[in-house]
């Protein structure tokens, strides 16, 4: 597997797009390499085929740009921790030791959806176990330099901004890759949160809102847990 500079999860094959889609194809523009994970594929949304699911993930991860996108294939609604030592945590911290992660993106710890708030849980622990030496897994021990949580559904103040005014058109080309969630068509198809036009303007609003608070068009939040370092109260 290829070594890339910053990894990003998402518990199902849209959420990366939809926390983080225009930091990635932002990133992607500066030359920096990009992987994404997804931890199921999708398989009790109420629209699409897992197949259709699959299809549309690496055509987003086209559109964006990045090195790889991998599907664990964890079970949809079955993220959790079972134990220290569980399949889910090894399978995370053996992907980290391969492909060797400055950045670790996960989803934010409070989430309306219990497979986001789960997969925070799962995933945060992972990054730890990666970087222990005892940790009997594949691999040399490795741990990204930064741990970003990103926000899916619900938000919170933000550590810091990154700009995406200039990729956010990639953003959008890149959530419509996911068609069956958010313009299902045929027989089966059936209406949800993600297929109402009030789930994208809430997409929209939030990084414009973003946007708006640095003086640009649009922009994406994450929170950290350790502090950040300045040398100075100054700007340098």
């Amino acid at each position: 597997m290829t070594t890339v500079d910053i990894l990003a999860f998402g518990p199902h094959p849209d959420d990366i797009e939809i926390g983080v889609g225009g930091s990635i194809a932002t990133h992607v523009d500066l030359g920096y390499r990009v992987g994404l994970c997804d931890l199921t594929r999708g398989e009790l949304g109420s629209n699409g085929t897992v197949d259709q699911r699959m299809h549309e993930a690496q055509a987003a991860a086209e559109v964006l740009g990045v090195t790889w996108r991998e599907n664990l294939e964890w079970p949809d609604g079955g993220i959790a921790a079972e134990s220290q030592s569980s399949a889910q945590i090894r399978s995370v911290a053996e992907l980290l030791r391969r492909s060797r992660p400055t950045v670790a993106l996960l989803p934010y710890w409070r989430d309306r959806h219990p497979d986001h708030e789960a997969a925070s849980r799962v995933l945060t622990e992972a990054v730890f176990r990666a970087g222990l030496r005892r940790f009997a897994i594949d691999g040399d021990p490795w741990k990204p330099d930064w741990t970003c949580y990103y926000f899916i559904n619900d938000v919170a103040d933000s550590s810091f901004v990154i700009n995406v005014t200039g990729a956010y058109d990639r953003k959008r080309q890149a959530l419509a890759c996911h068609r069956s969630q958010f313009h299902p068509v045929g027989d089966e198809a059936v209406e949800t949160r993600l297929t109402a036009s009030s789930f994208h303007q809430m997409i929209e609003a939030r990084d414009a809102h973003l946007g708006a608070l640095i003086g640009v068009g649009q922009a994406e939040g994450v929170i950290v847990k350790e502090p950040l370092v300045r040398s100075t109260w100054l700007k340098s």
